[in-house]
């Protein structure tokens, strides 16, 4: 029985953090949860993900505009420098106004599809939004368990060091009474080296983590608490898929994709079918009384000096020939449909791919606990028999030596295994649609809504109507301090 199942209506992620609110926390400490919603709330692919979905929002009242009303007026004013040598009325002066209005009636379909086809795109916004999300999360579980991983080879990798320094200073003290040779001091004295070389990588590793954490999160990772177990993932890769071709956020955006690239294919037929607009023109000259007059006998005489005039009607336009243009424009988009249904089905190949993928990483990666931990057992009590029989003179340093070592890799696979296993199982819950934010429990007050920009701006019709300038959302990170391969207590004791 799958956690959904036992708990109705709660996703998989918020039984994983809430599983996480109540482990106690020391402290000072940084969990899985706050480590992700401090990602939510400044990281910079986030924030810019979700002002591109803002820009998707304007196709929607731009396109609308193409069926609006449109009204534009003129002006000029113009002085006369020379008259014309055979006209006698021309106005030495003039200022005219002209205003007209347009309403558009019919345009074949071209608007209302154009309106289908930039709401379509927007709900594909949204859902590559939603991808976006289960991306970065992903990214952030993974910096998290990489820090905890490599806190822990450190550690693992300290230890081994102090172990072989007194192996060597042991060895030291018993080649000085003759019990052991140059050669078990030479042996231990290399295996330290070699340690110590291996402890300075870990620490770069660890370094490289936590650096990472910062640019995914924020801040620096202090303390992080082991994460919570991982509920609600599946029994079987089928079910994984199931769930996947139902929830997955690409799937959606490229069936999104697809439908809107039919209302394209719509709007380029509207290219040869006729057009029919209102429109309402108005004029007004003023000659500034330099506008002369001749009577009927040809003597200068005076007239008015103002000119009104106003027109109203409809206008009809039927395209007869347009070079093959809008043929080719319909071709052109019926192949951007077929190219969105093939994307469709790519993007469906993708995900199934992964999903069965991230499933059988997930499976392998218990197994591989499991198979470690055992190893870990064995290579312990190895070690214990091999320097018990090294006191009785029947195991030598160097035996001794390579015990260690093997308990030491034995150890190191465990925690890459047990950072694995989660990383994959936190991968497989995002290829199946439900590691996004809609599905984390955040103390961080309301989640964003891509929903409420759209209503904002989707009726707006003031063309002056513009917002404010934008300010940067995300964090910097050139204030943190440089991180070192110091390593909390807590950590310290994982193995």
């Amino acid at each position: 029985m799958t956690a959904r199942q036992v708990f109705p209506g709660r996703s998989a992620i918020t039984l994983l953090l809430l599983a996480s609110c109540v482990m106690p926390v020391a402290a000072g400490a940084e969990t899985l949860q706050g480590a992700l919603a401090k990602a939510y709330r400044s990281n910079p692919t986030l924030t810019g993900a979700r002002a591109e979905q803002r820009a998707n929002d304007e196709n929607v009242p731009i396109r609308k505009a193409d069926g609006r009303p449109a009204l534009e007026a003129t002006g000029s004013y113009s002085e006369s420098i020379l008259k014309p040598t055979i006209s006698f009325t021309s106005p030495q002066r003039t200022v005219s106004a002209n205003a007209q209005v347009t309403v558009p009636i019919y345009s074949g379909g071209a608007v209302r599809n154009g309106v289908k086809a930039a709401k379509t795109r927007v709900e594909a916004g949204r859902a590559n939004l939603r991808g976006t999300e289960a991306s970065v999360f992903s990214q952030v579980v993974g910096a998290y368990m990489d820090v905890i991983r490599d806190s822990a080879i450190v550690s693992l990798n300290r230890a081994n060091v102090n172990v072989l320094d007194v192996n060597l200073q042991a060895s030291s003290d018993r080649f000085e009474v003759g019990d052991l040779t140059r050669t078990d001091v030479a042996q231990s004295e290399s295996r330290l080296a070699l340690a110590r070389s291996d402890l300075q990588i870990a620490e770069a590793n660890l370094i490289t983590s936590r650096e990472n954490y910062i640019a995914l999160v924020g801040d620096a990772p202090v303390d992080l608490e082991p994460p919570p177990p991982l509920p609600g993932l599946p029994a079987s890769p089928g079910d994984a898929v199931a769930l996947a071709l139902r929830d997955n956020p690409d799937i959606a955006a490229a069936n999104k994709a697809r439908e809107a690239a039919g209302y394209d294919v719509r709007v380029a037929k509207a290219g040869p079918m006729p057009k029919l607009s209102a429109f309402s023109t108005a004029g007004y000259t003023n000659f500034l009384n330099t506008q002369d007059y001749l009577d009927q006998q040809g003597n200068p005489g005076t007239g008015p000096q103002v000119n009104k005039q106003a027109a109203a009607g409809v206008q009809l336009t039927i395209p007869l020939y347009q070079g093959g243009r809008p043929a080719a424009q319909v071709r052109q988009s019926q192949a951007l449909q077929s190219q969105a249904m093939e994307q469709e089905i790519e993007v469906e190949r993708g995900v199934i791919a992964q999903t069965r993928s991230a499933f059988a990483s997930w499976q392998a990666s218990l197994q591989t606990i499991q198979s470690n931990q055992k190893a870990v057992d064995a290579a312990d009590l190895s070690l214990e028999g091999v320097r018990a029989e090294n006191s009785v003179g029947s195991r030598t340093i160097l035996d001794i030596l390579n015990a260690e070592q093997e308990a030491l890799n034995a150890k190191v696979q465990l925690v890459f295994a047990r950072r694995n296993a989660y990383v994959a199982g936190f991968s497989l819950l995002a290829a199946m649609g439900h590691a996004e934010a809609d599905d984390l429990s955040f103390d961080t007050g309301a989640l964003y809504d891509p929903l409420i920009n759209y209503e904002r701006v989707d009726d707006k019709w003031f063309d002056w109507d513009f917002d404010r300038a934008p300010q940067p959302q995300a964090t910097r990170t050139v204030d943190t301090p440089t991180q070192n391969a110091n390593v909390p207590a807590g950590l310290a004791q994982q193995p």
